[in-house]
Formats: structure tokens, C-alpha cells, sequence
């Protein structure tokens, strides 16, 4: 995606204002020409600097949700990052918050996230990105004397290799820096693309391959007083320093790195905050701006068009269809039947679970392999040639179906993903996720009793690819599917591998499967069916 245009303007009266500029654009103004980009801010350094001690970063995977000074807003809820193709038509919004230190571009940041209320935000702070230091630097750093404001003390590299996923809607793996002893902790933290994110650091515009990724560059302008007072009291209270140290840094080191590599990346930002937080009026012109780009990217699902766009079209070569045995379909017969019991629908049900797990293993890769009998004699057979194998249930129905997989596959991994159908859009959502590490190795093994749209099973689908999961090494497994949700899968993700015991032909005008079976997780937990009969999981939690 190439980077907007600038943004021209002029400062009136000691603020910036918003103003139209060309073709009906608003903009907040700023400068009186427009902005050049900027190769990597590196002039030579002529003082040393001694390290700057931070709180540990903002960047968190779990639990999804961020704190405000009004209410908790909840980042699970994510609405389809994808077209029906399976890849993304739109990258995400992608906000650069630059600033000198204790400037306010974490608290400026908060209440842009508060006041747009969108369900999916991702906060990246640039303090997880300091370099690994070398044993000699390390001892520099020890005694002050190592230079953390340079441009040169960033991973520039791993910045924008994480920037760049996160806006494909990527999962992106982030260093946790310690502070304290100068060094990235053993444990990384997860992140997942989002609609929006804001990445936030005092050199957030210091990279010109950087700047090229941010769709819009905010650069927060507080007064040097404002900022000391703010370094004096942080640091007292919280890191135990004395008046007389913090003055000291702030002239010999903070105040210089400003001057000589912060300030001048102001005038590539589009728009300009004086007064930080404070500057109520500025965040909510921006947010306004931010909501009519975030329209204009919107992605609406037509169900109707998903449902009809594959009429008569064969079943895939990808899908795989369980023998339908006499024993197979008098199984079914019990399933299907609405007068089954409770009892007798679970026993059923779990042994077509059995031999569906045990015939979609058929498919996974085996390699030759010679091993000694008890009687000393060789025997040429088969072992299985992946890594591991891992399973993924889509909640809530999908995890009835993780007994039999571990039955049959000793030590599996298991995780879930549980998505819902919002009942204002009818798009699924997703709002939970949990995954093994290092999941892109494996093959997986996603499990879900009902395909009737493949709404669902294409989201679980896309969160997989974006974990690095091969897409050829992704094998969906249901009891029942419809031709629908068949080639929905198939078209969207042609090298998944579609297995199941059943194909129904049609779903009716509430995306029902017919004739189906009706909502599995009902009949199995016992719960109340909802008022249509619908064999959708709260109209969702299958596919």
C-alpha cells in the first residue's frame, strides 16, 4: 500500500486546525509546503548518551482488551479481515504517533482508541524494538554509557518486517525488553492483526521504509517544561531517583536527542498535537478523519452472493467424502432422527466422529520405513513423515470432537478458536483464539460438527494461514456439510483438505442445512434449541 499524500497546511493562532485542501480532502493543518521524505535520520553522534530507563511495553497479547479512564474496551469481536477469495482486499489503518520522551503519545494514543470504538485495535510501542546488545555494549549500558536515543539503538529491521504483517492481519511475534538489564526477555509476546495500529516511539518517524507503512504520522508536540516535569515525577516516584539526576539527564542526554534527531521528524508528520492529551478538540478532529477512512475500507459480506456463486458447480477434487457403508448410514438415520435421545445421539455421533478422525489421518504424509519384528525379520511399512500433529476446534460444537482425536493420536496439541455470527451484520466473528506454539510446523487437524455456509470454517482457515500454517497442511474435518460451505472453502483455500461423513445438498433462506441435523450443540449439551431450529451454533459457532 503506497503512503498517502501529505498534508499542507499553516499553524494559526498557536494550534492547527482542520481546513480543506484539493478535491474536498480534510486535513489538519500543518506547513506551509509539503513534507519530504526522509532517509534514516543517522547523523554522526558527537556525545555520549547514557541509557534511558522505560516502563516495560504497551504491546500485550492477552487478554484482548485495553483499560481507559472510562471503560474497558475488549479487542475480541473481529469481523472478517478477508473477501471470499480468502485474501485481504484491505490492509489495515496504520497510525504513527511520534514524540520527544514523556511527551504523551501513549496516553494520546488511548484516547484515540477510546474515542473510535472499534473492536479490534493493536498498540505497538517502538520500546520492544531496542537492539540486542553486545557483551561490551551491554557494559556501556551499565554505566550509562550507551546511547539509547540514537536512531541506531532501534531493530529498524524487525520493526517494519512486524509492521508490514500486522497490517496483512497477520500474527506477528514481539520482543518484551527488559529495562532493567538492558535485554529482550526469553518470552515473546503475540500479536494479531487488526483494523487499526497505532505504533507509537520517540523515532516512530525516523525510517524512511517506515513512514512508507504508516497510513498517518501524528506528531504529539509538548513543551519541554511540560515533558520534565512529567520525566521529574516518573522518575522519582517510580524508578527512585533523586531531582538532581533527573535534571542532569534530562540536559546532558534527553533534551539533545530532541533537538538533534526527535524535533526534526515533525515536519514529515501529517498532523500535528500541541499540548498532548490535553488537546481535546485536535484528537477528536482526528478521530473523525480516522472513522471516514475506516469506512472507506469496510469490508461487507454478501452471504447472498457467497451462497449462489458456486450453484452446480461439481464438489472439489479437495473434498473427501466417508464411505456411506450401511452401518455409516444407519448411523446417520439415529443422528438425523429428531426423535433420537439425548443418549443414544452422543453415542452415535461419537463413533462417526472415530471413523472420520481415523479416515482423515489417511491423508496425512507417510514415508517408508523398515522396522524388526519380535521373530527378527524386517517388515517394510509406513511411519508418519510430518513433525506434529495439532487440533483446532471451533467452539463450541467443534470440541466434541477432540476426545476422538486424542484417541486415535498420542500427545496431540490442541487448540480453539470460537467465532459467532454478529446479529446486526450476519458476518462471523471472531472473539476468542488459543494456539499452540510453533502451531506453523504442524499439520492441523480443524475440527467443526456443521459446515452449512463456511462462514466460519474460512475464518478459522484464515486465522491458521495467518499463524504461517500452510495452507496444504490444513485439514477440515465435519460431520455434516452442505454444498454451500463446500465450495465456499474450497474456492476461497483450494489446497485445504475438506473431509467429512455427509454432504447435504441445499440450506434453506436462514443458511440452514437441509435436511441437516439441527443445532448439534444443542443436542449434544442438552441446552434449549434456539426458536428456529437453527443447526447453527448461536447462529454461529459453526460454520
Amino acid at each position: 500500500m503506497s503512503s498517502p499524500p501529505a498534508y499542507p497546511g499553516i499553524r494559526i493562532s498557536g494550534c492547527w486546525a482542520l481546513g480543506a485542501e484539493g478535491r474536498g480532502r480534510h486535513v489538519l493543518l500543518l506547513c506551509s509546503s509539503n513534507a519530504e521524505s526522509l532517509d534514516r535520520l543517522l547523523p554522526p553522534v558527537g556525545t555520549r548518551r547514557s541509557p534511558r530507563r522505560r516502563t516495560t511495553s504497551q504491546c500485550k497479547s492477552e487478554p484482548p482488551l485495553l483499560r481507559t479512564s472510562k471503560r474497558t474496551i475488549y479487542t475480541a469481536g473481529r469481523p472478517p479481515w478477508y473477501n471470499e477469495h480468502g485474501t485481504q482486499s484491505k490492509e489495515a489503518f496504520a497510525i504513527g504517533l511520534g514524540g520527544g520522551s514523556a511527551s504523551g503519545k501513549t496516553t494520546v494514543a488511548r484516547m484515540i482508541i477510546e474515542a473510535l470504538d472499534v473492536p479490534w485495535v493493536v498498540l505497538l510501542s517502538m520500546d520492544s524494538f531496542y537492539k540486542v546488545l553486545t557483551t561490551q555494549q551491554q557494559e556501556q549500558a551499565a554505566h550509562n554509557n550507551f546511547n539509547f536515543d540514537h536512531p541506531d539503538a532501534f531493530d529498524f529491521d524487525l520493526i517494519v518486517s512486524t509492521l508490514k504483517k500486522l497490517k496483512q492481519g497477520k500474527s506477528v511475534k514481539v520482543p518484551v525488553y527488559d529495562f532493567t538489564t538492558h535485554s529482550r526477555k526469553k518470552d515473546w509476546k503475540t500479536l494479531y492483526g487488526a483494523n487499526v495500529i497505532i505504533f507509537e516511539g520517540i523515532m516512530a518517524f525516523a525510517d524512511k521504509t517506515l513512514l512508507e507503512l504508516l497510513d498517518m504520522k501524528i506528531f504529539v508536540d509538548t513543551d519541554s517544561d511540560i515533558r520534565l516535569v512529567r520525566r521529574l515525577r516518573r522518575d522519582i516516584s517510580e524508578r527512585g531517583r533523586d531531582i538532581e539526576g533527573v535534571i542532569k539527564q534530562y540536559n546532558k542526554f534527553v533534551k539533545p536527542a530532541f533537538d538533534q534527531y526527535i524535533q526534526p521528524t515533525m515536519r514529515v508528520a501529517d498532523i500535528v498535537v500541541p499540548w498532548g492529551s490535553g488537546n481535546t478538540v485536535a484528537i477528536d478532529l482526528i478521530v473523525q478523519h480516522m472513522h471516514s477512512q475506516l469506512e472507506e475500507r469496510k469490508l461487507r459480506w454478501d452471504m447472498a452472493a457467497l451462497a449462489s456463486a458456486h450453484q452446480c458447480h461439481p464438489l472439489p477434487r479437495t473434498l473427501s467424502v466417508l464411505k456411506s457403508t450401511p452401518q455409516v448410514r444407519g448411523m446417520h438415520t439415529i443422528i438425523r432422527d429428531k426423535e433420537t435421545s439425548r443418549d443414544e445421539f452422543i453415542f452415535y455421533s461419537k463413533r462417526l466422529m472415530r471413523l472420520l478422525i481415523e479416515h482423515a489421518l489417511s491423508f496425512l504424509p507417510f514415508q517408508d520405513c523398515v522396522v524388526q519384528t519380535p521373530q527378527g525379520q524386517d517388515y517394510a511399512g509406513k511411519c508418519y513423515a510430518g513433525k506434529q500433529i495439532t487440533g483446532v476446534s471451533i467452539l463450541r460444537a467443534g470440541e466434541t470432537m477432540e476426545p476422538a482425536l486424542r484417541a486415535v493420536c498420542k500427545d496431540v496439541r490442541i487448540g480453539t478458536i470460537l467465532i459467532q455470527t454478529n446479529q446486526l451484520t450476519g458476518e462471523p466473528e471472531l472473539h476468542y483464539l488459543r494456539l499452540p506454539k510453533d502451531i506453523s510446523d504442524d499439520h492441523v487437524i480443524l475440527m467443526d460438527c456443521t459446515v452449512s455456509t463456511g462462514a466460519a470454517a474460512m475464518m478459522a482457515v484464515r486465522v491458521l494461514l495467518d499463524h504461517d500454517v500452510p495452507e496444504d497442511k490444513i485439514f477440515l474435518l465435519s460431520l455434516l456439510m452442505a454444498e454451500m460451505g463446500v465450495h465456499s472453502v474450497a474456492y476461497a483455500f483450494p489446497r485445504v483438505r475438506i473431509i467429512t461423513t455427509a454432504v447435504d445438498k441445499r440450506v434453506n433462506d436462514l443458511f440452514r442445512i437441509i435436511p441437516g441435523i439441527g443445532n448439534f450443540g444443542d443436542r449434544y449439551f442438552g441446552t434449549d434449541a434456539a426458536p428456529d431450529g437453527s443447526d447453527e451454533e448461536e447462529v454461529a459457532c459453526t460454520s
